[in-house]
């Protein structure tokens, strides 16, 4: 039997374990993701695995153990490494990010059950068995109906892509929404939204054609909220499914 001072200590520190860890919203959680995307993408990656001993991403931290010391970090740097202090980032917004990187820990497990990919085949299915060419654009090739993905691997992190693929509605990137237009003798026409001012809507409907409209002329017009993409859960292996994930997180383009 242990002493119970012993027991009591052991008590104290597990709590203040879990005490040195915060409990974060929603909400926190996306301003965190445009905090990370903002002023840690560049160094770290969308996935926060672009430094060697540096995996934050993984909740892989060197020199701190609690959420308060993590907003210390990203404020304050870390003398004589690349880590240089962020003056430009307030307290709020650090811990927005920190709230950011515990949520992003707690979901690369997703992706982790997938085998490891291969780029190059990765290619393969997205131009052949995918036809993700004929809706997706990379580099000079393909369409513009969809998202051009030459930088996605630079923006979006593994297991995001991962999601994408397999549940297009569960998260739709604002500037990637369908827009539909109904016109008064009830034709509908569905593309990419290029302009929209007080009097005319400009689009890129589903043939790669530019389509003028004047609101007038328009039943109603509005974004779609779901994906115009399908699912590829069960069109895909796990195989090639792990394959074009690697080979998106590899299109990181020019990133200015």
């Amino acid at each position: 039997m242990w002493p119970v001072r012993f027991c009591v200590l052991i008590l104290i520190l597990a709590a203040s374990t879990l005490f040195a860890q915060h409990q974060y919203t929603q909400s926190e959680i996306e301003a965190g993701k445009q905090q990370y995307a903002a002023n840690c993408t560049r160094c770290h990656g969308p996935d926060g695995d672009a430094l060697a001993n540096a995996d934050i991403g993984h909740g892989k931290f060197r020199r701190a153990t609690s959420d308060d010391e993590l907003v210390r970090i990203i404020r304050n740097g870390v003398p004589e490494t690349t880590m240089a202090a962020a003056n430009n980032i307030s307290e709020p917004n650090a811990a927005t990010i920190v709230a950011y990187l515990r949520s992003m820990a707690a979901t690369a497990a997703a992706s982790a059950a997938l085998p490891p990919g291969n780029a190059t085949r990765g290619k393969t299915v997205f131009e052949g068995k995918g036809g993700c060419a004929s809706c997706h654009r990379v580099g000079d090739n393909g369409s513009r109906v969809g998202p051009d993905l030459s930088q996605i691997g630079g923006a979006r992190r593994m297991v995001e892509i991962q999601r994408s693929i397999l549940e297009p509605d569960a998260e739709v990137v604002p500037a990637n929404r369908t827009f539909r237009v109904i016109t008064r003798d009830g034709a509908t026409i569905t593309g990419r939204l290029l302009n929209q001012d007080s009097f005319t809507i400009q689009l890129l409907d589903s043939k790669e054609q530019l389509r003028s409209f004047s609101k007038s002329n328009l039943r109603e017009y509005a974004f779609v909220n779901n994906s115009p993409m399908p699912s590829y859960r069960d069109k895909l292996s796990s195989q090639e499914l792990a394959d074009v994930v690697s080979y998106l997180a590899s299109l990181k383009g020019l990133i200015p």
